[in-house]
Formats: structure tokens, C-alpha cells, sequence
């Protein structure tokens, strides 16, 4: 927890407004002759990260960010939900920065040193921030006796929507109460134009709301605002954050300054959020902030966003596969049905067959269904052929309509290798035309990677983890590289000696997500076997294919079947 000095006296003439108000502002001023000038910062780059652990520091860092100067600022305590609510209520309507710490007799150090840069000369403290009568009679002996403190004067007011309307002077609209875990939402919500006044749910009040019931919160204001020039706004800055109540005041100082405050529902990576990839994409925002903790934690945020800001999202939405999605595919060789379901067919006769095996998972999950083709790219070949590898590899326009087509439809698109003798990245390399679309994954598929002296069906193919560690570098740069959202990239297995090392398996690349898929056949007992032998060898971090066979399963599971009894649940089911 980081360590901050606490309570540093408030040097300042102090006006509470409640019924027991009794200090009055420096003699010889008159706040309605001053203007207190407020001036906006845009950020000096595209991505600027805010994340501070402690919601007083966030705070002070987010006031740094989006403004040079402020007059005027909002100040709250920290543990006072009714008081920080409104506080942000209160900031935004007069754009001014909110910052947090303070407890009625003094405030923390980073809230001085950013009073002191801001150059403030008036302090509205709301709520448990208000400093007491005693605090404020005793100020000024304080003051001299404190080097850090700033000459400015401190506005006192409780957490009341009516005190809070009258020393703005501005009337504020009743809200809907905040529900607990809403309150950034709330605040990015928050129109300066037309101002509420939020107010947590449940009467969530802090001790200066619990001390004050009986006030009416609308006695005469001793101190008043100066007027207040306003900033441009901001309109050019997006903010995003995951909406941890740490984040509330950086998000309402945000607001005030006019940039838009966009809440990611709790991810830290950009392309998991639909909206925000929507966001970057239409607004083409000039500089983004990524506000909180979490986002400090988040390894490639630079070019997670830049991916965002192309607006590509996967059939299903987003630019990340998992969780969310289940796939359910269609296996098979587009020129023959001898290799699986999907060529027993043309390809719109396909399209509509994948979307009919997808459509009663739809019923049984909660996850987005996408239908999907896996199409052997490269078929194991009894003779050596041309090149002498014993794959026959398909043309790549030969393949692309149905490729295309898939994707016009909304479906996802794996393309499989089985590659003989030569290499999987090899291999791979001929089919980048079809990669660097958004919506094309990668399959490999050991059982027919052979050695030198190996030919099909007289020994199962095996692969090395370093050959597949190198098509995870392969693949994830061609991923990084074209800005596309995740790929999926799939390891075929059925025994575990057919990927040695997989423990090995480099799963550092968040471009990819890698799948196990367990294609296992004939009875379900068997078939469960290799499933749990498969999970208890596999590292963690990966995700899981189950393959149903019509013509070898004993049975072949139905869809409900599939989910009650295949466990831990598949992100992929692929039927052949």
C-alpha cells in the first residue's frame, strides 16, 4: 500500500456552510469581483499512462494531465461516498479539477503541491472534506506554523444536493441513485452542460452526511465562487478506464476538462471492449489516457490500442477470442467430403450447415456462438509428390472463396496444415495472403508432421516445441505487425507424445490465443481419457478443442450432450 503523508493543516479562511456557519472570507476580497482562470491540457501524446494505486495520487496525477491551471477546485475525502459523488457532480459543472484527501482538518501532501501548481486561490470542500468550525477558528495559527500550506480560500459544504446547487449557483437535476460499482460509470456519464447531482444508493453518506441529518443544507453561504472563466474543452482526448472506484475522482477531473471518459467494463486490454474499439475507430481520438492501476500491468498497451483504433473486430465481436465465444466448426477439404463434412457440400450450402451445427449451442451457453470452417489447407499425401514432402498443398485461390466467403458470412476461418516433411512455418508462409485477414486462424496438425524417413499411416507424426514456438513468433508478429485482432492458433493432438515439451510452450504472445484440440475417436470412455490425460500434460494458459466424429464416435455426442459431459467446457467444438 503506497505511503503518504497524512493531514497537513488547511491554511485558509474557511466558511462551512450549515446552520452553525461562522467564518467569513478575507477581509478586503470580494470573490464576485475575481475570475479564477482555468486552463486545459491535452495530453502530450497519443497513449499517457495514469496509474497510480492510490485514488489520492490518481487523482493529483489525473489534475496534472488535463490541466495547467485551476482557480477553482473541488475537494473531497476519501472514504465518503455521498461526498465524492457529488463532489464530481460538482467539478464537472464548473470544470474545474476534483481532486481526493482530506478529512475536515487538513489535507493530504499531493493534494498541496497540486493546489500549489494549479496556482487555486478558492477550495470547494464537499462533504467529509468540509473543514469543522473548530479547524477553521484555529487556521490561521496553523498557517504560520506550516510551510507547505497555499493561501486560498476553503468553501465548506456538506454532502447536500441543495448546498451544493447554491454555492454553485447552479441548479442541479435530481439522479437516479448510484448502485455500488457504478460510480465511474456514473461520472463518465455526468453532462457539464446539463448538471446532475448523483448520490450513491442506499444512502451510502459519509460522517459528515451522518452528523448533519437534521441540517437543511441551506443556510446562507458566508464564502461564495468566483466566477469562473472556462477552458476549451478537451473534445480531442479519450479517456479509458475499467471503472474501479480508485479511478472516480481521476474520471470526474477528466470530464470537467471535456474529454470523454469511456468505462471498459473491467478489461485492461483495448480490444476486449467492443465499445471502445467501436470509439477509437469513429472518433479518431488525438490522444487516449489510460486511467488506473490495472492498465500499468497491461504488457503492450501501445499496440493493443493501435489495434483497437483500426475499429476490425472478430465475427462476434471484439479483437479478443476468449472468453465470450464458442466456436463450433465445420472440418473438411473444400474439393471432396472423403475429408470431412465441409466439402460434402458447395460453399453457401457450408455457410448455412456450419450456421445449422452452431444455432442449439446458442440454447445451451452463455457465450457468443460463432460458426466456423476449419479447412485443410495442406492434405498428407501417400506419395512424395513434386517436392518430395508428402503434402499436397492447396492454391491459395483456390481456396479463397470459400475463405472469403466465410468471413462475408460472419463465420471464423481456421486454415490447417498437415505438412509431411517439410515445416509448419513453411508451410504457413504460403498462406499469409489468407492470414492477414481479421478473421483467419491457424491449425496445426502433428499426426501428419513427419520425420526424414517417415511417409503417412505407418507412423503418427510428432512435432518438436520448438518448431511450434516458432510459428507462435511467426504467427503472432504477422499479427502485430498488420494490427489484426487476436488469431487463434490451434495444436491438434491425441496423444500426448505427439507435441513433446508442450510445457514448454511459449505462451507469452497475447496476439494469439493457443488451443489444445483433442481429437480423439470412438468410444465416449476413451475419448474422455485422452481428454483429462491431454489437460493434466498441457501448460496453463491455453484453451480447449473437443472434435465429434460422425462416422467414428461411439456415439457421437448431440450438443447437449457435448456441454453436460465434456469437462472443463470446450471454446471449440469442430464436428468431421
Amino acid at each position: 500500500m503506497p505511503v503518504r503523508a497524512r493531514a497537513l493543516p488547511i491554511a485558509l479562511t474557511a466558511a462551512l456552510l450549515t446552520g452553525a456557519c461562522t467564518s467569513s472570507p478575507d477581509e478586503g476580497s470580494d470573490p464576485e469581483e475575481q475570475v479564477a482562470q482555468i486552463v486545459t491540457a491535452a495530453p502530450g501524446d497519443r497513449l499517457t499512462l495514469v496509474a497510480d494505486e492510490d485514488p489520492v495520487a490518481m487523482a493529483a496525477s489525473a489534475s496534472r494531465t488535463f490541466f495547467d491551471e485551476a482557480g477553482v477546485v473541488v475537494l473531497v475525502a476519501e472514504d465518503d461516498p455521498a461526498g465524492t459523488l457529488l463532489g464530481a457532480s460538482a467539478a464537472v459543472a464548473l470544470g474545474v479539477p476534483l481532486l481526493v484527501g482530506a478529512d475536515g482538518s487538513g489535507v493530504d501532501e499531493p493534494v498541496l503541491a497540486e493546489l500549489e501548481r494549479l496556482g487555486t486561490t478558492t477550495v470547494l470542500a464537499v462533504g467529509d472534506a468540509a473543514p469543522a468550525p473548530a479547524a477553521a477558528s484555529s487556521s490561521s495559527s496553523a498557517a504560520s506554523s506550516s510551510p507547505a500550506e497555499i493561501d486560498a480560500e476553503v468553501i465548506g459544504v456538506p454532502a447536500d444536493p441543495a448546498a451544493v446547487a447554491a454555492v454553485l449557483d447552479q441548479e442541479l437535476a435530481e439522479a437516479d441513485p448510484v448502485a455500488e460499482g457504478g460510480e465511474v460509470a456514473a461520472v463518465a456519464a455526468l453532462d457539464p452542460a446539463e448538471p446532475v447531482a448523483l448520490r450513491p444508493e442506499g444512502g451510502r453518506g459519509g460522517a459528515a452526511e451522518e452528523s448533519s441529518t437534521e441540517e437543511d443544507g441551506e443556510a446562507d453561504a458566508e464564502g461564495s465562487l468566483p466566477e469562473i472563466e472556462g477552458a476549451e474543452p478537451l473534445e480531442g482526448t479519450l479517456v479509458m478506464t475499467t471503472g474501479t472506484p480508485d479511478a472516480l475522482a481521476a474520471a470526474a477531473t477528466a470530464r470537467a476538462a471535456g474529454a470523454r471518459v469511456l468505462v471498459t467494463g473491467g478489461t485492461t486490454d483495448p480490444r476486449a471492449s467492443q465499445e471502445l474499439i467501436s470509439t477509437l475507430a469513429e472518433d479518431d481520438a488525438e490522444h487516449v489516457v489510460a486511467l488506473g492501476a490495472g492498465f500499468g500491468a497491461e504488457e503492450g498497451l501501445d499496440w493493443k490500442l493501435a489495434t483497437a483504433a483500426t475499429g476490425t473486430q472478430l465475427p462476434g465481436g471484439g479483437q479478443v477470442l476468449f472468453p465470450g465465444r464458442m466456436m463450433v466448426a465445420l472440418y473438411g477439404h473444400p474439393e471432396t467430403g472423403a475429408l470431412g463434412v465441409l466439402g460434402e457440400q458447395p460453399v453457401d450450402a457450408a455457410i448455412q450447415r456450419a450456421r445449422d451445427h452452431a444455432a442449439p449451442y446458442e440454447q445451451l451457453v452463455d457465450a457468443t456462438v460463432v460458426p466456423t470452417f476449419e479447412i485443410i489447407a495442406t492434405v498428407a499425401s501417400a506419395s512424395a509428390g513434386p517436392d518430395g514432402n508428402y503434402s499436397a498443398e492447396g492454391d491459395v485461390e483456390m481456396l479463397r472463396p470459400w475463405v472469403e466467403a466465410a468471413g462475408d458470412a460472419g463465420l471464423y476461418v481456421i486454415l490447417d496444415l498437415q505438412p509431411g516433411r517439410t515445416d509448419f512455418v513453411t508451410q504457413a508462409e504460403l498462406y499469409r495472403p489468407l492470414l492477414e485477414l481479421p478473421y483467419v486462424g491457424l491449425a496445426l496438425d502433428p499426426e501428419w508432421r513427419l520425420g526424414p524417413n517417415e511417409v503417412h499411416l505407418v507412423q503418427i507424426g510428432s512435432v518438436g516445441i520448438e518448431e511450434v514456438n516458432r510459428v507462435v513468433t511467426w504467427l503472432a508478429d504477422l499479427t502485430r505487425e498488420n494490427e489484426l485482432p487476436q488469431k487463434l492458433l490451434v495444436l491438434h493432438q491425441f496423444r500426448v507424445d505427439m507435441i513433446p515439451g508442450l510445457e514448454q510452450l511459449d505462451t507469452s504472445r497475447d496476439e494469439l490465443a493457443i488451443m489444445v484440440h483433442v481429437d480423439g475417436q470412438g468410444g465416449q470412455g476413451a475419448k474422455q481419457a485422452t481428454w483429462q490425460v491431454l489437460h493434466r500434460n498441457a501448460p496453463e494458459g491455453l484453451f480447449w478443442g473437443w472434435k465429434n466424429f460422425y462416422d467414428e464416435d461411439i456415439p457421437m455426442l448431440t450438443p447437449g450432450q457435448t456441454i453436460e459431459q465434456v469437462d472443463p467446457l470446450p471454446e471449440l467444438v469442430t464436428y468431421q
